[in-house]
């Protein structure tokens, strides 16, 4: 049976400042909804101190900031992107149209439509999210999306050269210096000067995942997301160092990123409080990875990997290493997860940052129902149907009983009308 040998923070004392968020967001959704530009400029100035001339940069202003940047940057940017792509390109490859005759002269098909226009937001607030830039704009344009804009906050009051540098590369058709609620707010429901999108995606603090929830239904989104989590499942094959080291390295995301771990073996356990002081002595973002640990790490000890199995799935984290003998065997088991990192060689920073799969992904247990951010996510699977006079006649028989059943009989009188037309049966409403 699972033991704890150190538990999170309750969830309840987290309600109320999830309260304060939803009626802070709505309050500026509503504003922005009325006052369009003005409202957003004021907005940018109260939590971002931020009011240029225009938030929307021009050529000139990407162009001069990317030639800013020295050239290894812009390498390391474009290795990722590439992977990006390439895997974005496999995945895309993956989804095929569909057309079968179901019944002799009755044809079905899917086919796979790529939304018209996205909103990307890149996050900058703690950590200006580059990598952000790559998983979203990247994707969508191998999906085929028509028209990509994207929002950033400025970096200490000006552009932050390589974020805009990566959506530039990326291929954004239009960049906005613009941070938080107030970004999301514009492109999703547009003002005088920013056209409105379809979709939204990518990251943010908890005003900007509550702003994507509570504008869902109005646009899409690629998904719910909250404090970034990290899951790691060791047995006595893996050590304390390398365990808090990736722990650690996921928790530096805010004080309220989630880091468990589930292990096999008690003594490795009891060498992790330890090694996270010893660690946290030495780490630069240590105020911040510190007060996530201590308040929503977790130690999990389990009897054997089957338990482990059952655990991890209860948790449904968002990342989950695997540092253990045979790696695969969670791979094979495992139902809920947004990404599995196997083995001591990988890990979440790799997803993160230069991989090639995409590191937006379910959070707050929404991995038992769905993955995270893909090429998929960005095409519309529509259906179609094409019938010839006599399947019509056909199928137009069961259709018609079937509608009388549930005393449609609008749906019915339109069954009966092909009946008399390519049937020569005299039934409906409207039989002489």
């Amino acid at each position: 049976m699972a033991k704890h040998l150190k538990e999170r923070k309750p969830v309840e004392e987290t309600k109320a400042a999830d309260k304060a968020v939803r009626a802070t967001v709505e309050d500026i959704l509503e504003k922005v909804e009325a006052g369009g530009d003005k409202a957003v400029r004021e907005f940018s100035e109260k939590f971002d101190k931020w009011s240029p001339e225009n938030f929307r940069l021009t050529n000139e202003e990407v162009e001069a900031l990317v030639a800013s940047l020295p050239d290894e940057v812009i390498r390391d940017i474009k290795f990722a992107q590439t992977q990006v792509r390439n895997f974005a390109t496999a995945q895309k490859a993956s989804m095929q149209d569909v057309a079968v005759e179901s019944l002799p002269g009755i044809t079905l098909g899917h086919k796979h439509i790529p939304v018209n226009s996205v909103g990307c937001y890149v996050p900058g607030g703690r950590y200006p999210m580059v990598a952000s830039a790559h998983m979203s704009i990247v994707t969508a344009r191998v999906a085929g999306v028509k028209r990509v804009i994207a929002c950033t906050p400025p970096t200490d009051g000006k552009p932050h050269a390589e974020t805009v540098a990566a959506m530039a590369l990326a291929g954004a058709d239009d960049i906005y210096m613009l941070g938080g609620v107030q970004a999301v707010a514009a492109m999703a429901i547009g003002t005088e000067t920013i056209e409105p999108v379809d979709m939204l995606v990518g990251p943010g603090n908890a005003y900007v995942a509550e702003a994507k929830r509570q504008l869902y239904g109005r646009v899409g989104i690629d998904l719910f997301a909250g404090p970034t989590e990290i899951l790691v499942i060791a047995d006595e094959t893996s050590d304390a160092e390398i365990i808090v080291t990736d722990l650690l390295g996921q928790a530096e995301h805010g004080p309220t990123s989630p880091a468990v771990l589930i292990t096999t073996s008690e003594s490795l356990a009891g060498e992790i409080p330890a090694e996270i002081e010893r660690q946290l002595a030495q780490l630069p973002t240590a105020e911040v990875a510190g007060a996530a640990w201590a308040d929503f790490g977790e130690i999990i000890l389990v009897d054997d990997i089957n338990e482990a199995v059952r655990e991890a799935d209860r948790l449904a984290f968002e990342h989950v290493e695997v540092l253990t003998q045979n790696p695969r065997y969670f791979l094979e088991h495992m139902t809920n997860y947004g990404a599995l990192f196997l083995g001591p060689e990988t890990n979440v920073s790799y997803g993160d940052k230069v991989i090639g799969t995409n590191h937006t992904l379910p959070t707050k247990g929404a991995a038992n129902y769905t993955g995270g951010l893909w090429v998929g996510k960005f095409i519309k699977t529509v259906t179609w149907q094409e019938v010839t006079p006599d399947a019509s006649a056909k199928i137009g028989e069961y259709c018609s009983r079937l509608c009388a059943i549930e005393k449609f009989w609008g749906h019915k009188e339109q069954a009966d009308l092909r009946l008399r037309r390519y049937g020569g049966k005299n039934v409906g409403l409207g039989a002489k």
